[in-house]
């Protein structure tokens, strides 16, 4: 049975409300339209609700679940609040804040837009290389620290209490990240014999954390957000060791690696920036408030102008015959990054449900490989920054279209039909 009921903080509690059988219920003013469908809420729409309520009420034996959301729901993406059936989507843990939902709707809209930015990006770096040969590696330093500050604004101390509830997706996330990904870094670079002014810039994007935009991406997807979120956050913290320490057991033989000074540049750029974030976020909501709805065009700018310079720069090198073979080997790694990443995560001893899985699999796919291109300016040398720079653009538009692929309700285990549909209908139409 369906029971559509307006809800007002003016009205009395629907619990406390006659409700007499085989009767339409009546209807009361409010602000808040609420749905519920035999149990399942499938819709939450609100405007300008101040609090956020869930009611319960028997109708001829039955319960019916109404309730009362505080944010519009476009404004409520990150973290997934599970309530029976209902599923709820919050952004970071204050859906309560109207500038979290503002800033909510600006954050979805250039994250769609990023893949789109940074193809042009890339084409315009290509094509007219004095369009970003101006950015000097001296500007890469404190762009991807106004990156990193726009992670750390949406963190809380509510959201590391949260990591330790849910070890096992964190974990097997953290180690597809950290074991999986640089082994099959060198497996790719080993089987199609990458050129060495390429070889050590590859093996390093292979050795980062995950990217910011798998957070968008498990939204289309529609995985499980918080993960991603907690997961890309934990990844991002711990490359002030590990990528360091992974960077010089894998390619320490071929370019020298000075692992103290890497861990020092990491800090700078990364922990500083998340930590004082955090901070900001806790202790200056006000502070907050004014940065949130700039930091996305921030962070989109920064990201253009890390990954233009590069290419730029390099362009000779890029349009060579070493650069074209570049290309399937980045590919490729994307590819089964994003492969592994998913079955990983059905392992029998530590299977997780769709949503967790879609997740691991985006975020091991899509790394900070911003954070691999500057490493590898500062430390290897410019032409080893192409790789990065490449990488960005795949991990964007492959990872979207994968996410795409998985939110409107396809399996990985459907592709194959799906391919020899599209096929022969092809081949009926020629």
């Amino acid at each position: 049975m369906s029971a559509i009921a307006l809800c007002s903080s003016t009205v009395p509690f629907p619990s406390q409300l006659p409700i007499k059988p085989r009767r339409k219920p009546k209807l009361y003013s409010s602000d808040c339209l609420c749905l519920s469908f035999s149990c399942n809420l499938t819709r939450l729409w609100s405007s300008h609700c101040s609090t956020s309520k869930n009611w319960s009420t028997v109708h001829n034996g039955a319960v019916s679940t109404f309730a009362c959301s505080t944010s519009s729901f476009v404004g409520r993406i990150g973290s997934r609040i599970r309530q029976g059936n209902s599923s709820l989507l919050s952004f970071g843990l204050n859906s309560n804040a109207e500038a979290e939902a503002t800033d909510g709707d600006s954050s979805q809209l250039l994250s769609a837009l990023l893949p789109f930015v940074v193809a042009a990006t890339a084409i315009a770096a290509l094509t007219r290389p004095s369009t970003f040969t101006w950015v000097s590696k001296d500007f890469y330093a404190p762009a991807l620290g106004g990156i990193m500050l726009s992670i750390g604004i949406k963190l809380s101390i509510n959201d590391f209490a949260l990591a330790i509830k849910r070890p096992l997706p964190l974990s097997v996330g953290f180690i597809a990240q950290y074991v999986l990904k640089p082994a099959l870094g060198v497996l790719i670079a080993r089987a199609f014999g990458i050129s060495p002014m390429f070889y050590a810039g590859f093996l390093l994007t292979a050795c980062v954390g995950g990217a910011q935009l798998s957070s968008y991406a498990s939204f289309l997807s529609k995985g499980d957000i918080a993960l991603s979120v907690l997961l890309t956050s934990f990844t991002t913290i711990s490359s002030v060791l590990l990528t360091p320490l992974l960077t010089g057991i894998l390619i320490g033989s071929v370019v020298p690696v000075d692992a103290v000074a890497m861990s020092k540049s990491i800090l700078q750029v990364v922990l500083v920036p998340i930590s004082l974030g955090l901070v900001l976020n806790s202790y200056a909501k006000p502070i907050v408030a004014l940065l949130q709805p700039v930091m996305p065009f921030v962070a989109m700018i920064c990201t253009s102008l890390c990954i233009g310079s590069p290419l730029a720069i390099n362009r000779s090198q890029i349009l060579s015959i070493d650069g074209a073979r570049l290309v399937f080997p980045v590919l490729a790694f994307h590819t089964m990054a994003f492969t592994l990443g998913y079955w990983a995560s059905k392992i029998p001893i530590v299977r997780q449900e769709e949503e967790a899985s879609r997740t691991i699999s985006l975020c091991t796919g899509m790394q900070s490989s911003t954070l691999a291109g500057l490493l590898a300016t500062q430390f290897l040398g410019s032409t080893q920054a192409v790789p990065p720079a490449c990488s960005v653009v795949a991990m964007a538009i492959m990872g979207l279209c994968l996410a795409s692929f998985w939110g409107s309700g396809s399996k990985i285990r459907d592709l194959p039909s799906l391919l020899m549909k599209k096929t022969s209908s092809i081949v009926s139409a020629s």
